[in-house]
């Protein structure tokens, strides 16, 4: 059964509707500030973590004391 011309136009428009409402939330999504925001979150929530920062803070003493040590000789 054929359909008629309307409900085709209609669908086209629904489409096209839709299409442009996923590209303005890829927009949104892909911006790139909102992505570095993010990315700097999330590490500074991974270096809050008691089990990353102390070591890490360790890791720097140690590199400081190595260098420190390699001056003075």
């Amino acid at each position: 059964m054929a359909r008629d011309p309307e409900t085709i136009e209609r669908e086209i428009e629904q489409a096209r509707t839709a299409l442009a409402s996923t590209l303005d939330q890829l927009t949104v999504k892909a911006d790139p500030k909102k992505l570095a925001e993010s990315a700097k979150d999330g590490l500074r929530v991974k270096l809050d973590n008691p089990k990353v920062k102390y070591p890490l803070i360790g890791g720097g003493i140690l590199v400081v004391v190595l260098l420190v040590r390699k001056l003075l000789k």
